[in-house]
């Protein structure tokens, strides 16, 4: 099993080619069925799941990040670390440098809770009213932002969720202002709780949302904000 992350996208195929095995990739779903594994992973853009059945062994995978959760079990287990020798210049890319995200940034693929805003937030300045939002869950949230967000400049593209952006599955997920395009589902629909606020009753994010509120996010967020601030009081 591999982490569906960057280092995994890379490193699994790779391992499936060298062994000459298939990859189920970006799997959110797994189980065994009459001693065979299955997996379920989304496609054409998290439109449809697509069921499949691993044959050859091992049987290769990389998981969605966030999509599973960790529990105890009974079973004892080991775990093994395998001491690899690598030759100083045995490889031809070299890592120069790597940079750290500000501290006490939170990254939206791996946040809890997670909170997007889209044009209906209108300007860039009124992104104020998530991160205020975000900041009253007490450090475990993060601030999105859909592609049409990105692409006129608001965000930081390390902010945005979605098919061409990073892939969230939190246990909180807050879509403000955002009307729902198919490319944003298949970042965020697999999040445990969907929160859609917006005004058009009729956009897409109503139909993937847990809880739906109607109505003026200038409105709803700041009073949202209140009462989470009084939550955590």
């Amino acid at each position: 099993m591999f982490p569906a992350s960057a280092t995994g996208r890379d490193l699994a195929p790779r391992v499936a080619a060298r062994l000459g095995v298939p990859l189920a990739a970006d799997v959110t779903d797994l189980g065994i069925e009459g001693g065979a594994i299955w997996a379920t992973r989304p496609v054409y853009a998290g439109k449809a799941l697509l069921k499949v059945k691993l044959l050859a062994r091992p049987a290769l995978l990389s998981l969605r990040p966030n999509v599973f959760t960790p529990v105890e079990r009974p079973r004892a287990a080991a775990a093994e670390t395998a001491k690899v020798d690598v030759p100083e210049r045995g490889g031809r890319v070299v890592v120069r440098e790597i940079k750290a995200a500000a501290a006490g940034a939170l990254d939206v693929a791996e946040a809890p809770i997670v909170v997007s805003g889209g044009r209906g937030l209108k300007e860039p300045a009124n992104f104020r009213l998530l991160e205020e939002l975000a900041r009253a869950f007490g450090g475990k949230a993060a601030v999105g932002a859909s592609r049409a967000v990105v692409d006129a400049g608001w965000r930081p593209h390390a902010d945005q969720v979605g098919q061409t952006g990073k892939t969230v599955s939190p246990t909180l997920y807050v879509a403000v202002g955002i009307s729902g395009a198919i490319q944003h589902l298949a970042g965020m629909r697999t999040s445990k709780v969907i929160v859609a606020i917006n005004r058009d009753k009729d956009a897409p994010i109503f139909k993937v949302a847990d809880y739906g509120i109607v109505g003026d996010l200038f409105e709803i967020v700041p009073r949202l904000t209140e009462e989470i601030r009084k939550l955590h009081a």
